[in-house]
Formats: structure tokens, C-alpha cells, sequence
């Protein structure tokens, strides 16, 4: 005979089966980076992280902007975005969490535009800080190649984004490890009363996580010139200010792309740790 109790014990009501409520001083704007893959499919790249913090009773914000331009172009874009957020809302200040491409705009933004005394906190994930040897990787092809696949991804960034002309290839040698350590490092010092944190994140070779098999071959070329990595950056070129944590996620997973059981877990426990450390750090 089955255990009744046990099988009504899997119907018992929680007092607070909602998710755990969490209070910021200031709300989170979010910056995704380089490319489009998750408008394509959603309503942007960092749609659905967003509505993970709101479920966290977090006001936040994740807008859209050119995925194809220059560090310059996007920072401009960010900054006005937040200006307006911040004067339509009557907020402050916020805290900016970027994705990727998005942390260079927005140190960009930081150190060069007059935006910081809107910014209460940059936390960047997988941010190239010392730039992306895929990036080397892929400029290294023939010149007629990386041409027309720059003119494609030009044509379907401006039909994405109309408002911003794309600039892919120009964008793309900005990522570069070269262009990243010896020309915007030294341009873009980070601003004081700014407190800057990073998280890194690794995958595949070299980690005991799995990645997905389309990406293994990038993961295994950027493995061979930086060491681990999350198929786009690398865990050592993500670091910037105080490092908090290395997530064991993909680059497309980090923003709820290609997903399984087990990274689904992580991806969730991820997002509220970012809300957490900054609420913690009276943010």
C-alpha cells in the first residue's frame, strides 16, 4: 500500500511560495553586448535576466541599442538611455550590470562622458576587459570573407535597429586583444565614486561543466590563447575591479540562451546572487 502522508506531503502549501524578495537603494539598468541572437528570439538580449530580477520585486530595466557599433556609438546610446530612465522615474542614480560588449561601453561612458554621477555601481559579466582572442581569431580570416560577412551582419543589425547605423567589423576590432590592452585600458581609467565589480564565467575545456557541441570549437581555440573561457571570453580577461565570482555558464546561457537542467539551476541561483551582493553592499 502507498504512504498516503508521503504522497500528500507533496501537496503541502508553502507560507511564501513566491520568489524571495530583495531591496536596492537605487534600481539596475541593464547593458547587453555585440550582436543580436537574443532579439531574434525574444524581446532582446537581456530581456529575460530582467524579468528574473523584477521576479525579486527589483525594479530594473534592460533596453535595446545598436548590436553591431563601436564602443563610442553604444556609450553614447547607453547614456542618453539612462538619462532618460533616470528623469522619466525620478531615480537618482542607478546600478548598471552589463553583459559582455556592454561593460567596455559603458566604462567608456564612465570615464568619458558625462554620465557618473548617474551611476551608482558597474557590474560587469563576461566583459572582455583585456580583450577576446575570438575576436583576433575572426579578423584573421581572409580579408574577402570577414568583407562580406560583415556587410550581412551590417544589413541585418540596420534592419534589427534601424535608429543606429552598424558598423560590425569596426565593432569587432575594438574586441581585440591588442586594441582593448594597448588603446582603451589606457583611455578609459575607471572614475571614482564608482564602485566597479566583474564576474567571470567558464565552461568546457579545462572546467568539469559541458558545453554546448556548436560551441566547442571556439571554446577550444580561445582555451589554446587565454585558458578557460565561456566560448566568448575568457575567465582571466572578464576580471576587472573586485571579482566576485566565476559562473560556471556559457556566454549565450548567461542570458538564458541554450539552455539544459543543470545550467537553468545555475542561471537562476546566478542572477539573484547579483541582486544580493549589491543589496548587501548598500547599492
Amino acid at each position: 500500500m502507498p504512504d498516503r502522508s508521503a504522497i500528500l506531503k507533496r501537496f503541502e502549501l508553502k507560507e511564501y511560495p513566491q520568489p524571495e524578495l530583495l531591496k536596492l537603494k537605487y534600481p539596475i539598468f541593464l547593458c547587453h553586448g555585440y550582436g543580436a541572437i537574443g532579439s531574434v528570439i525574444k524581446s532582446g538580449p537581456l530581456h529575460d535576466p530582467c524579468m528574473k530580477i523584477r521576479e525579486h520585486g527589483v525594479v530594473a530595466i534592460a533596453p535595446n541599442i545598436v548590436p553591431y557599433a563601436r564602443i563610442e556609438t553604444r556609450a553614447e546610446k547607453w547614456v542618453k538611455l539612462i538619462s532618460e530612465f533616470c528623469a522619466d522615474h525620478s531615480y537618482e542614480k542607478v546600478n548598471v550590470v552589463t553583459h559582455s560588449m556592454g561593460g567596455l561601453d559603458m566604462r567608456c561612458a564612465l570615464s568619458n562622458m558625462d554620465i557618473a554621477d548617474r551611476v551608482e555601481s558597474l557590474t560587469t559579466i563576461a566583459t572582455p576587459h583585456h580583450g577576446s582572442s575570438l575576436a583576433d581569431l575572426v579578423l584573421k580570416a581572409p580579408e574577402l570573407l570577414t568583407e562580406k560577412l560583415s556587410l550581412v551582419i551590417d544589413w541585418f543589425g540596420d534592419n534589427v535597429f534601424p535608429k543606429t547605423k552598424s558598423d560590425a567589423l569596426g565593432s569587432l576590432e575594438q574586441l581585440t586583444s591588442y586594441y582593448v590592452k594597448e588603446v582603451f585600458n589606457p583611455d578609459h581609467p575607471d572614475v571614482e565614486d564608482v564602485t566597479y565589480y566583474s564576474y567571470s564565467a567558464a565552461v568546457g575545456k579545462g572546467t568539469e561543466y559541458s558545453i554546448n557541441p556548436v560551441l566547442k570549437f571556439q571554446n577550444s581555440q580561445i582555451f589554446e590563447k587565454e585558458g578557460e573561457n565561456d566560448a566568448f571570453v575568457s575567465k582571466e580577461s572578464a576580471k576587472w575591479g573586485t571579482h566576485l565570482e566565476t559562473v560556471p555558464l556559457s556566454h549565450l546561457a548567461q542570458m538564458h540562451l541554450q539552455m539544459n537542467k543543470d545550467s537553468k539551476k545555475i542561471y537562476e541561483q546566478f542572477w539573484m546572487n547579483v541582486i544580493k551582493r549589491l543589496a548587501e553592499n548598500g547599492h
